[in-house]
């Protein structure tokens, strides 16, 4: 493979005499960076997942291992990915790394699979969590209906679509301030846990490694699930055209965001085993409203309240970046070309954005998609493992590219190996019928890849749609923003 040079076809380009001024703004410096970070990472994870993380690992000792191990490949993933984000100053995540080092038929079946499957069903896992907390509010000592949880992701997406239409400062001001709040709501717990600590609440660590579950399979499920409260760790590198100076930025955030939110993750996981014995852990629902009762007592509805924000300011950090990888992959001529357009006025990938809430949408109708979540890792880490071997490939073969930040070649090195057993160790101990559904729709990109994209097979009754469509949504084509 070798790097591709960037096309400049751009089917649109006799539409607009001044593109090369019209661009998305560069909005996002190193606080607005962290907080988009911390902010998506932070989301229903940690307090749902701890429950299923001391399932599969059988005690709190190897479960806290766990969750520092999950912070760590987390970290080593985002160093590697700030290195390739200084080589590549694009926007788009994997897409364009992979589009740029692989060539166009690999990028073109991530960006299939990432936009119409994994990204919405993330988006839609994330707003049900959102909505299953706001509506328990109303629904004291029994379980919501399931057609009110539903309207009420619903109208979550739908908000979200018009906040990201409007203003991308209006978006990074919200997510700065539900960052501030669910990492306060974290904060919290964690003293909590260490007052409890400090009056003797140890029973749950005494013996700690006693019952250790061991396995290949087990470990790699306990991974999943502690990753999933991770996720987010990749998300600026969707966004590189729209940071501030990104070679300082993109390490420096990512510097930050990680650690901070890793420990809070430990010291709230450290907290819940001082507040419950593990066996009260495991029947619990939902872990962090347990804790709220036994330790804050008439004040517990305060937990609840940060869960809702918590997962509405991920929701929003998921469905920012989600927009935008619709987005890049339309400008390269991966999908139709309305979706590469911005809007004249409020300069943000308003089609894109609608493609991805419309995707969402259908997710939460349909309802069925909670084994494709599960099963999201699983594709996230095979990508993840192909974009790391693309930045092994750069480093060894073309060491001469400008960089103005370098990691050691050990860290990329670690993230491959453990994508490469978090793809295959559940694969291999656990085998499904669903792993096999996700690679043939994978796969079934191909079909779509060689008329529209290879041979650029464009009917003209689609050409005419987008030109209405420009027209009613008030679009233009853009210019990237080489840094």
């Amino acid at each position: 493979p070798t790097m591709r040079k960037r096309k400049t076809t751009d089917s649109s380009a006799d539409l607009s005499e001044g593109k090369e001024n019209f661009r998305l703004k560069q909005e996002v410096g190193v606080i607005s960076g962290v907080s988009f970070i911390a902010g998506t990472m932070v989301g229903s994870g940690i307090f749902m997942s701890p429950e299923w993380v001391l399932y599969h690992m059988g005690n709190p000792a190897s479960s806290l291992l766990i969750w520092a191990s999950c912070g760590l490949l987390a970290m080593c993933g985002a160093l590697s990915y700030a290195e390739l984000g200084t080589i590549i100053k694009e926007s788009g995540g994997e897409y364009i790394y992979i589009l740029r080092i692989f060539g166009p038929l690999p990028a073109f079946l991530f960006a299939y699979t990432s936009v119409i499957l994994v990204r919405p069903g993330g988006l839609a896992a994330v707003c049900l969590s959102f909505a299953e907390y706001t509506v328990a509010i109303f629904y004291p000592g029994c379980s919501s209906p399931q057609i009110v949880i539903k309207s009420t992701a619903a109208a979550c997406i739908l908000l979200l679509t018009i906040i990201n239409c409007l203003n991308v400062k209006l978006v990074t001001s919200i997510m700065n301030i539900f960052t501030a709040a669910k990492l306060l709501a974290l904060l919290m717990i964690a003293v909590g846990g260490l007052v409890l600590l400090a009056q003797g609440h140890t029973q749950s660590f005494q013996n700690g490694f006693q019952n250790t579950t061991a396995g290949i399979a087990p470990i790699g499920v306990a991974f999943y699930q502690g990753l999933w409260s991770f996720d987010g760790w990749n998300n600026l590198n969707y966004i590189t055209e729209e940071l501030k100076k990104p070679e300082v930025t993109l390490p420096r955030a990512v510097m930050i965001a990680i650690p901070l939110v890793t420990c809070l993750y430990l010291l709230v996981n450290v907290s819940y085993f001082a507040a419950m014995a593990p066996s009260e852990l495991l029947s619990s629902g939902a872990v962090a409203v347990t804790w709220g009762y036994k330790v804050l007592g008439s004040w517990a509805w305060l937990i609840s309240l940060f869960v809702v924000l918590s997962t509405f300011g991920s929701s929003n950090g998921t469905f920012f970046s989600g927009g935008r990888l619709c987005y890049i992959a339309a400008r390269e001529g991966h999908m139709p070309d309305i979706l590469s357009m911005a809007h004249v006025r409020c300069l943000t990938p308003a089609p894109a954005l609608m493609f991805t809430s419309a995707m969402s949408l259908i997710m939460i109708i349909s309802g069925s998609f909670t084994t494709i979540v599960n099963f999201f890792s699983c594709i996230a880490w095979f990508f993840y493992g192909m974009t790391i071997s693309g930045l092994l490939y750069l480093k060894i073969k073309k060491p001469e590219l400008p960089r103005s930040y370098k990691v050691p070649i050990v860290i990329p090195i670690i993230v491959l190996l453990a994508a490469v057993y978090l793809v295959f160790a559940p694969i291999i101990d656990q085998p499904e019928m669903e792993f096999l559904y996700i690679v043939l729709f994978a796969l079934s990109g191909v079909i779509f890849y060689f008329p529209l994209v290879r041979f650029k097979y464009h009917p003209r009754f689609l050409q005419r749609i987008t030109l209405h469509l420009q027209l009613l949504l008030e679009v233009a084509p853009t210019a990237r923003n080489i840094n």
